[in-house]
């Protein structure tokens, strides 16, 4: 499984850095690695001065700064539902796209404070950002993982700077969820589901039974994540009702337990009719139903 590196950690930030400090440690590390300076490495300092970009373009940005906060690389993961790529219409570079501006803003008209007034320094000019001293914050790396591996538990290998770790996910981990290790911290981005949503530790389950059940009760077979239950459903159930299923969501990262899963119940409409069946509908209309 891939990894990926965590913007704070490209720019050599804190968290809690200011806009001031992320435009002076961009300017620093853009200035070190533009490939110009690297003649005999150039792929290389091509590659990391990309890299020190996307960072940038983020950590630059207010909202997408709070966007990648909150979620991660996965708030800008298309498949995730999360949002737009904030790289779009730049190159592609790996799961990103990467852009170059030689004016105020940069892609998207997202306002970066001309970033690279260092080209000057190539070109004779003046530099007048001042670098600024910080430590050497603890690495953090992000891990794409399966919904269903956060939901269960699981225990993944991975590649960090050559060396294999092995990374248990405890049960019930939840996007963003960070485990720490002696040298360095991985913050997980957990995959969305085609089938369950998660709010919390509840589960929510869409769930087609066909129309004469609402009408007459009945019981049907829900696939829970980890079997099957027999679901009573009662006699003039409207559409979109919900069902409590208690103790059957999310395994409480902390404590015991678990949290609840919700089963919507909606109208399993087919495509096509038999004639009987057709013949049973219309009587039903005519009934006013």
């Amino acid at each position: 499984m891939s990894t990926k590196k965590d913007y704070y950690e490209i720019l050599g930030i804190k968290k809690t850095a200011t806009e001031r400090e992320i435009k002076a440690a961009y300017r620093k590390l853009a200035l070190k690695w533009h490939p110009d300076k690297h003649p005999q490495n150039k792929k290389e300092a091509e590659e990391k001065f990309k890299e020190i970009n996307e960072a940038y373009q983020v950590l630059s940005d207010k909202q997408k700064r709070q966007k990648y906060d909150q979620f991660g690389h996965a708030a800008f993961n298309p498949a995730a539902g999360m949002g737009q790529n904030p790289f779009a219409g730049g190159f592609q570079q790996g799961p990103f796209t990467w852009t170059y501006t030689t004016g105020a803003h940069g892609a998207n008209g997202a306002d970066f404070g001309d970033p690279f007034e260092i080209f000057e320094q190539f070109f004779g000019g003046g530099f007048s950002g001042a670098g600024f001293r910080q430590s050497k914050p603890r690495p953090r790396y992000s891990l794409t993982v399966d919904f269903m591996d956060a939901l269960k538990g699981a225990t993944k290998e991975v590649v960090i700077d050559g060396k294999r770790k092995k990374i248990k996910i405890p049960a019930g981990a939840y996007d963003g969820t960070r485990i720490r290790f002696k040298d360095f911290d991985v913050t997980l981005d957990v995959k969305p589901h085609p089938k369950y949503q998660r709010d919390g530790n509840n589960l929510f389950l869409t769930h087609e039974v066909p129309y004469s059940m609402l009408l007459l009760g009945g019981v049907t077979e829900v696939a829970l994540p980890d079997k099957k239950l027999k679901l009573k459903v009662r006699q003039g159930t409207k559409p979109h009702t919900l069902v409590r299923l208690r103790g059957e969501g999310v395994p409480l990262l902390h404590n015991r337990g678990k949290g609840d899963l919700y089963v919507r119940l909606v109208v399993d409409v087919p495509e096509k009719l038999t004639r009987e069946q057709k013949q049973a509908v219309e009587r039903i209309r005519a009934e006013g139903l």
